[in-house]
């Protein structure tokens, strides 16, 4: 099925979370016809010993999910990515709003914030199921054909 409209995750480096909840979404999507697919950005790219965090390539080989369903690399966030998503994700919101508020004007308040730890808070074992549950719930959510707007993605709880 072709892609038709796209969900976009941002996280601080798109290194870790943001990475791993885009393939998670493109695999998921994938086995249901779902016409969205997923890209992901960063708020502050870093130099990095490769191209995705371990934690994130561990996490996808556990569930057997490619990583060619993320990008080949990372990328930082632009206004363009903003504008050609239908809906947007930002992992923390601690976080990311304040920053996405500095750099995007306005932008904050379009956005749906989770608040999934980084790998500096939580350990990935328990970080990536819980992104992994919330991705999937979108999935499912979006295959019912449910209609969203902002802030209608997901709870806005603390794990």
């Amino acid at each position: 099925m072709k892609t038709t409209q796209t969900v976009l995750f941002i996280c601080s480096g798109n290194y870790y979370r943001s990475r791993f909840a885009e393939a998670v979404f493109n695999h998921r999507a994938r086995q249901l016809g779902l016409a969205w697919g997923a890209v992901s950005r960063g708020l502050q790219l870093r130099k990095r010993p490769a191209p995705l965090a371990p934690e994130a390539v561990e996490g996808l080989e556990e569930r057997r999910i490619p990583t060619c369903l993320t990008g080949a690399h990372p990328m930082l966030l632009t206004v363009d990515d903003l504008v050609c998503s239908h809906l947007v994700v930002a992992l923390k919101e601690s976080e990311h709003l304040p920053r996405i508020a500095r750099a995007f004007p306005g932008w904050e308040r379009r956005i749906t914030f989770w608040n999934i730890h980084d790998i500096d808070v939580e350990p990935s074992r328990t970080a990536l199921p819980k992104l992994e549950l919330m991705v999937s719930d979108l999935v499912d959510l979006l295959h019912s054909g449910c209609a969203l707007g902002a802030g209608e993605v997901g709870p806005r709880t603390e794990f």
